[in-house]
């Protein structure tokens, strides 16, 4: 078979494996559902735009009053106008209110954010070990949770500070400017050594690992959500941080699909994919700067979540092979299947809690579950030696 037949057969395959573990999610719950119900609500949630209209927001902009004799900062509110998409339903199946109304609302958007920050963090960790050549690299090694994990610091800690950014923009910045900043040092006389751009990640992770700290020790009364957070959680999620996310991730890792050819070229190494026509100090950057904001997307909506991002790409490696054409795909669509299975082991309150402990509260996030399994099946790959050199 081709390679275009087995991308196209693998990923069909895992899509509808997919639809398959979101549905059986979405199945699982205090009030059980019946997973043909479950498929039905689920069609009935899904939406076109039908048109936009214009709504307003408000702004709050920071200024610093001098009439007193110690300046204060205060702030002001100002009205924006913002447009609103309006949405109309595909389908309109038969189902009781209350079954729609727990699988729209309750369930489907935290199932649905996890299959979208799985399908990051897999589809970023592919890119990073390739890019790096090292089975050990994750979407984290350049310092995007490193810095999400600091701006969503800074905005639980600080929000008088930060007003106007919200944690998941502040997370996104955060992200970003961690990322870009390591590049830049990284980078001299138009090159970017893979070795310096690694050594710079370490360095700034350990940097912002210190400033994250510090912020805690101020966090106050604020300490256990920035906490949880770190953890990597999804309860509490809505439609308005699966759209956020959305987006970059979808069209991210579209355009990491059109640049597979070159990242496996890289593989051979930066002078041979020279001689073979990429523009690789180009191409470095594109896959680094796409990498990083499909990992900033995903962090800023579910805090830091490990293993998906080193695991799930190595696993599919010993499963597909190393072209990136099936690899790069594949990992993403399997990323999205794990994260959703381990959050609804996370979500139904499984594993075992202290006596007299509170059950109301989520204590459980989901980075837990994907350390927990990740690291043993990790630990036995390497005793098996089937983590190699790429």
């Amino acid at each position: 078979m081709s390679n275009r037949g087995r991308t196209v057969s693998w990923t069909i395959g895992l899509t509808a494996l997919l639809a398959g573990v979101i549905v059986t999610s979405a199945a699982l719950g205090p009030v059980r559902i019946d997973p043909v119900i479950v498929a039905k609500a689920s069609l009935n949630a899904l939406a076109v735009p039908s048109g936009v209209s214009l709504d307003t927001a408000a702004l709050s902009i920071p200024f610093v009053e001098i009439g007193g004799p110690v300046p204060d900062l205060a702030f002001v509110e100002i009205n924006v106008p913002v447009p609103d998409l309006e949405y109309a339903s595909v389908f309109s199946f038969d189902v009781d209110r209350t079954h729609q109304s727990i699988v729209e609302t309750i369930r489907l958007p935290r199932i649905v954010l996890a299959a979208v920050v799985g399908f990051a963090l897999a589809a970023a960790g592919t890119v990073m070990q390739g890019f790096f050549r090292n089975p050990l690299a994750d979407p984290s090694i350049i310092g995007v949770s490193s810095g999400a994990a600091a701006g969503a610091v800074a905005a639980i800690a600080f929000p008088t500070v930060i007003p106007f950014a919200g944690l998941h923009l502040s997370a996104f910045a955060g992200a970003l400017g961690a990322s870009f900043l390591v590049y830049a040092i990284a980078t001299e006389g138009g090159r970017t050594p893979v070795a310096t751009l690694l050594l710079a990640g370490v360095a700034i992770q350990a940097f912002l690992g210190a400033m994250i700290s510090y912020m805690l020790v101020l966090s106050g009364d604020d300490l256990r959500e920035a906490v949880v957070w770190m953890m990597g959680h999804l309860h509490d999620s809505s439609w308005a941080d699966v759209r956020f996310a959305l987006p970059f991730t979808v069209l991210g890792v579209l355009v990491l699909c059109a640049y597979t050819r070159e990242l496996n070229v890289l593989l051979l190494g930066e002078e041979d994919a020279h001689h073979l026509g990429v523009d690789v100090e180009r191409t470095k950057l594109l896959l680094l700067a796409l990498a990083s904001v499909v990992t900033a997307a995903g962090v800023a909506v579910a805090g830091v979540i490990g293993f998906v991002g080193l695991v799930v790409p190595h696993i599919m490696r010993l499963i597909v092979g190393p072209d990136h054409r099936i690899l790069l795909p594949t990992s993403a669509l399997a990323g999205a299947s794990f994260l959703v299975v381990t959050d609804t082991v996370a979500r139904l309150d499984t594993l075992p809690l202290p006596l007299g402990f509170d059950v109301s509260t989520p204590v459980v996030p989901v980075g837990i579950i994907t350390a927990a399994l990740g690291a043993p099946f990790f630990l036995y790959l390497l005793t098996k030696r089937e983590v190699h050199a790429l």
